[in-house]
C-alpha cells in the first residue's frame, strides 16, 4: 500500500503552529503578580535578615518588575517607635532578584511630610 500523505505539508503545518504558540509560552514562563510579589519579600528578607512587613508600589518593567517594600530595621518598644524603611527592589521577568537599595528610613508611628499631598 502506498502512502500518498505528503509529510513535508505535515511538518510545514507543525511548524506553524508551533510559531503561533511562541508568544503563548514565553507569556506562561512569566510569573504572575502574587508570586512576584511573595518571591521579592522572601529573597528581600532572606537577603537583609530583615521582615518584609508590606509592598507600597509595584510595576511591571521592561526588564521584568520593580516594587517598593516596607520592611522593620530595628524593632522598639512601644511599637510606633519601630524603625522602618523602603526598598526599592528590582527583579527579572522570573522573579529572581536583580538589586536592591534603602530608600527611606522612619519611625512607624510618623507621618511622612516629605512627599506631596500631606500635612
Amino acid at each position: 500500500m502506498t502512502n500518498t500523505h505528503d509529510t513535508s505539508q505535515t511538518h510545514d503545518s507543525r511548524q506553524e503552529r508551533n510559531r503561533d504558540n511562541e508568544p503563548h509560552a514565553a507569556a506562561k514562563d512569566r510569573l504572575g503578580p502574587m508570586d512576584v510579589l511573595r518571591q521579592a519579600r522572601a529573597q528581600l528578607a532572606e537577603l537583609t535578615g530583615m521582615t518584609a512587613e508590606s509592598v507600597s508600589s509595584f510595576e511591571q518593567t521592561e526588564d521584568g518588575w520593580a516594587l517598593e517594600i516596607e520592611v522593620l530595621e530595628l524593632q522598639r518598644v512601644p511599637d510606633t517607635m519601630s524603625l522602618m524603611a523602603s526598598y526599592q527592589v528590582e527583579l527579572d521577568p522570573q522573579g529572581q532578584l536583580t538589586g536592591y537599595r534603602r530608600v527611606r528610613r522612619y519611625e512607624r508611628g510618623r507621618a511622612d511630610t516629605a512627599r506631596s499631598g500631606g500635612r
